[in-house]
């Protein structure tokens, strides 16, 4: 569903600040992977993100989404195969607009717009049925502005919409980091049941190494652009954070020295 091939990037060129961010990635998802990404500061985790997504060019190698190159493909043109859930709970959603229009927009991507009716008897019946599935009560808030809720809510309403076109590939880019740890515990509950109800293929960056070992069939770790190692199955079942730590070292040579993902 998703292939790198030999990728590289490179932020400032040619200057004294110049920083090569990815190395030669090189990683293939299959249909229905969820892959936990994890590093430290700096390893190349949202770069990868962002290079999928199209966010900006790379400098060489080769992005394959379903058999289709996309590596030349504009930001726009890759948003038809990707669904994303950003960090911060204010992107992904327009606060002035109701939770049912939002959910609209989410409906219409990339379909070409006509002039009828905004939202149909049918389509709010399906909207509130599938707010309902989030057990959140926003099926009886249906024409509330986004702005009024809670950053739990939004980014749960970002999930549902991300989600709602099934897209190739999902990307969850530390979409729990603002959130308090019982409001990301129930994000992260959500993320598991969309992602398997609809089986998508997603890749889900963590500064938390628990949650990178509890959820998803799959972990990378990358450090300073590369991909340092890659476990799944019951490998990936039976690794402990400590475990981790000590793969890391033994991987990279180095101390796992990020104070932000040992705190969590």
């Amino acid at each position: 569903m998703l292939e790198l091939i030999n990728v590289c990037k490179t932020f400032n060129p040619g200057t004294i600040n110049a920083k090569k961010a990815l190395k030669g990635i090189n990683l293939r998802l299959n249909p229905g992977d969820f892959v936990t990404v994890i590093g430290g500061n700096g390893a190349g985790k949202s770069t990868m993100l962002n290079a999928v997504a199209g966010v900006f060019p790379i400098d060489s190698g080769e992005i394959i989404i379903d058999a289709e190159h996309v590596e030349h493909l504009p930001e726009h043109k890759h948003a038809k195969f990707i669904g994303r859930v950003f960090q911060d709970p204010m992107t992904g959603t327009a606060a002035t607009m109701e939770i049912q229009e939002n959910l609209a927009i989410a409906a219409r991507r990339g379909e070409r717009r006509t002039f009828k009716w905004g939202i149909s008897s049918k389509e709010k019946k399906h909207y509130r049925e599938l707010l309902a599935t989030l057990e959140l009560g926003l099926e009886d808030r249906m024409t509330a502005k986004v702005g009024l809720l809670s950053g739990g809510q939004r980014q749960a309403l970002t999930l549902l919409m991300a989600t709602l076109k099934q897209p190739k590939i999902l990307l969850l880019d530390e979409h729990t980091a603002a959130l308090d740890p019982k409001t990301a515990a129930k994000v992260l509950e959500l993320s598991d049941k969309l992602i398997a109800e609809n089986n998508l293929t997603a890749m889900m960056v963590t500064h938390n190494m628990k949650d990178a070992i509890e959820h998803g069939n799959r972990l990378i770790m990358m450090n300073n652009g590369n991909i340092i190692y890659d476990v799944s199955g019951e490998e990936k079942k039976n690794l402990t954070v400590e475990a981790l730590i000590a793969k890391f070292s033994e991987s990279s040579g180095q101390e796992f020295a990020n104070d932000r993902a040992l705190l969590t």
